[in-house]
């Protein structure tokens, strides 16, 4: 007898929902990903630069860049005259 492939993930599927509130998030950070992307398209651009373009609270800025290098689409570019901030580019 064959086992059927994949049987216990659907019938995982079939007992549990996804709760609305778990697909709003993954909806606003699909929204948000993509308007950092975009962002990062025109150039590098610091946490402050990306606030003020996406108008957003840097601590949000800081949360979904994190996790946007994390999982490969961006990277840290350069760190300013100053040395106090990196700057952020699309990863390639």
């Amino acid at each position: 007898m064959e086992a059927e492939k994949g049987k216990t993930y659907k019938y995982l599927r079939e007992k549990r929902e996804v709760s609305e509130a778990a697909k709003e998030n993954l909806k606003n950070f699909t929204r948000v990903k993509k308007s950092i992307l975009e962002a990062l398209k025109e150039g590098d651009m610091t946490i402050d630069q990306l606030a003020q373009k996406l108008n957003m609270p840097s601590s949000e800025v800081v949360y979904f860049l994190m996790t946007l290098i994390k999982y490969g689409f961006v990277q840290t570019g350069a760190i300013d005259d100053m040395d106090e901030y990196f700057s952020y580019k699309l990863k390639q």
